[in-house]
C-alpha cells in the first residue's frame, strides 16, 4: 500500500499563529510558496509537496516534520 504525507492541520494553523504570521499571504510569502497552495494544503485539497513542508519547517522552527505532519496510507 501506498503512502502519502498529510498536513496536521490544527497544529500547522496554531503552530503559523504563535510564529505571528496573520494572514495567509504573509505565511504563504516566507514560505516562498503561493498563497493558493497554502490555502487549497489547509482545504484538503492538495497534498503537500516539497516546496511546502520544506517551507512550513524553515518558518515554523522549532516545529518539526512529525509536529506538523502525519504520514498515512493512500486512500483509493
Amino acid at each position: 500500500m501506498p503512502y502519502t504525507i498529510r498536513l496536521r492541520t490544527d497544529a500547522f494553523t496554531k503552530a503559523a499563529r504563535l510564529a505571528g504570521f496573520r494572514s495567509a499571504y504573509a505565511l504563504a510569502k516566507a514560505m516562498q510558496v503561493n498563497r493558493s497552495t497554502v490555502a487549497r494544503v489547509l482545504a484538503g485539497e492538495l497534498q503537500p509537496g516539497p516546496a511546502f513542508i520544506g517551507g512550513a519547517l524553515l518558518v515554523l522552527a522549532p516545529m518539526q516534520f512529525h509536529d506538523l505532519f502525519d504520514v498515512v496510507p493512500v486512500e483509493r
